[in-house]
């Protein structure tokens, strides 16, 4: 059994993800790290080179491909656009939506330019806010409002609703 955590970028995925492998004494696996050793470059060079739809491709393959067990797996914020990606990963995993508002996903992104985001040129925060949510929404078990918490505290949320959401299933 795999934890799967969604959310916008910038929302702590990968953080929370390490802290948490820790605490449930699994491995880690970090899906951006993943696609820029496939493609060997950054996430914003494919964006840039290759364009969008190739990085989405990319990232869909590289997802599509993990196969995992024991494992906290932090995907990147474009993760959600992938049905087939999505479907892989939830076969055997828990999904854990980290979910922060729009303002704190601004606030938190200062490097946009440089970070590898899937996003169409023109495009701003609020709108891929608002275009995404839907989606992590709908694969989510759990969903984990961080607003307000720290790394700390998130990792405690976090391993208390997964605890209860395996004693449901």
């Amino acid at each position: 059994m795999n934890i799967l955590l969604i959310g916008m970028p910038g929302c702590g995925k990968s953080t929370v993800g390490v802290l948490l492998a820790k605490v449930m004494q699994y491995t880690f696996v970090d899906c951006d790290l993943l696609i820029q050793k496939r493609a060997a470059m950054s996430l914003q060079d494919i964006i840039d080179r290759r364009g969008l739809e190739a990085f989405l491709a990319e990232e869909e393959a590289a997802l599509c491909a993990l196969c995992e067990d024991g494992s906290v797996i932090a995907t990147g914020g474009s993760a959600v656009y992938s049905e087939a990606a999505m479907t892989h990963l939830k076969k055997d995993a828990i999904t854990l939506y980290l979910s922060l508002p729009c303002h704190e996903i601004e606030r938190r992104l200062t490097n946009i330019k440089t970070r590898g985001v899937a996003m169409s040129k023109g495009e701003t925060i609020a709108s891929l806010y608002e275009e995404r949510r839907p989606l992590y929404e709908k694969y989510a078990d759990i969903t984990l409002d961080a607003y307000g918490l720290d790394i700390e505290e998130t990792v405690e949320h976090a391993f208390a609703l997964i605890a209860d959401f395996r004693k449901s299933i």
